[in-house]
């Protein structure tokens, strides 16, 4: 299928032979023995890793510098963030270094470089892409996603890197449709919501007004658009719980072995995860049950929802993550993550999309959130836009210094 397409594979999953770091000094000479089972599915649908990408120490927080390779600069403006955790993946498909690649996202990690960098990238619906499980068998916070410089390109990798495979126990069969052939289909949605900030965060005016535009654009061509979004109020504090356990789990040993190699955002997530209650997980996992019923009952009425895929464009590189935005100061690391992780949380296919740029010539993602399975869709409505935009081909660009 990929036909000896070069694939770079993010530095937080395991290719044998090869050094898989993970963005810490803890595995800075790792050399692991057996590939991820998602590596394995690429190479057998003709893809050859060529690299590995750059990533926040264990993907945690959305900028990407460690202390094995330092900073991942963005390439529209040297001196500014590409966001992150799969931040190296965006950057070499933005310069031309990739014309496919792969990426993880359980807050953003996909979309909030995608957006940074003005490339297309997708996470899709648990299950759709195996890999090794991990710590934790059932864990659906984090997906493998693809990424690529348009549309078309990202449904081509995501078609190989779809399939159920055994010892990935949630994996699910192919679709009977390939992905590719959903987004050339030439499917037109019925009716679409836009919201500039799902009611639950601020959101820098410049990104409200260029994700509106678009909005506004299909309104124009006769598809109906109405401001709306589902309650997604619990959002924050599910998170945060989910993540935290999620960390506490993964990442108890090294935080008992190595803890003075780890960065305080890590140490952070680690110990709120082991001070969990059974009672504040229980409350967590009905909350994403419920926010995902909503979703999911929104989607009866509309068939896509967008909204920013980002609250801001690429901020300060040596900022280690967004503080405040539009007067609104975050109390956490990854508060700022909520336009992403609201998705993340109801399991729904999300993609972002390059919408434009701001007066400072940073690039903007647009957000197309589909229902749970309901990848082909989102794929769709994604060219059906990237069509009438006409942004396709702004990548690759040379790297330019502030």
């Amino acid at each position: 299928m990929l036909a000896g397409l070069p694939v770079p594979i993010k530095d937080l999953t395991e290719v044998a032979g090869v050094r898989t770091t993970h963005g810490s000094p803890i595995f800075a000479d790792h050399v692991p023995q057996k590939s991820n089972i998602l590596v394995e599915k690429l190479e057998q649908e003709g893809g050859v890793v060529y690299a590995k990408s750059n990533t926040p120490e264990f993907g945690a927080g959305a900028n990407t510098f460690n202390e094995v390779f330092g900073a991942t600069l963005n390439p529209w403006n040297t001196s500014r963030s590409a966001a992150g955790s799969s931040g190296g993946a965006a950057v070499a498909l933005a310069t031309g270094m990739a014309w496919v690649a792969h990426g993880s996202d359980m807050g953003g990690s996909l979309r909030n470089p995608a957006s940074f960098c003005g490339i297309v990238g997708m996470r899709p619906s648990v299950g759709r892409v195996a890999h090794t499980p991990g710590a934790k068998l059932d864990g659906t916070l984090s997906v493998e996603g693809p990424m690529a410089r348009n549309v078309e390109d990202l449904a081509l990798l995501y078609d190989a890197m779809t399939g159920e495979i055994p010892r990935d126990p949630l994996s699910l069969a192919e679709p009977r449709v390939s992905f590719l052939d959903a987004a050339r289909s030439g499917w037109k949605p019925r009716r679409v919501a836009y919201s500039a900030n799902l009611g639950i965060t601020p959101v820098d005016p410049e990104v409200a007004r260029l994700t509106r535009a678009v909005a506004d654009k299909l309104a124009d061509a006769g598809i109906p658009v109405a401001e709306a979004h589902p309650d997604l109020s619990e959002a924050h504090e599910c998170f945060q719980v989910l993540r935290a356990l999620a960390f506490a789990v993964s990442r108890v040993k090294l935080l008992r072995e190595h803890r003075d190699l780890l960065k305080p955002e890590v140490i952070w997530n680690i110990e709120k995860g082991l001070a969990l209650t059974v009672d504040e997980i229980a409350k967590a996992e009905a909350q994403r049950v419920a926010l995902a019923g909503r979703m999911l009952a929104f989607f009866d009425e509309y068939d896509l929802l967008l909204c920013p895929a980002t609250i801001v464009a690429a901020f300060p590189v040596e900022e280690r993550y967004l503080a405040a935005c539009a007067g609104h100061r975050f109390e956490t690391y990854i508060d700022w993550l909520a336009i992403a992780y609201a998705p993340t949380l109801c399991c729904s296919p999300a993609l972002s999309l390059p919408c434009g740029f701001t007066s400072e010539k940073l690039p903007v993602g647009l957000q197309i959130v589909g229902p749970a399975r309901g990848d082909a869709r989102v794929l769709a409505g994604a060219k059906l836009i990237e069509d009438m935009l006409g942004l396709r081909h702004t990548t690759p660009i040379a790297p330019r210094v502030a």
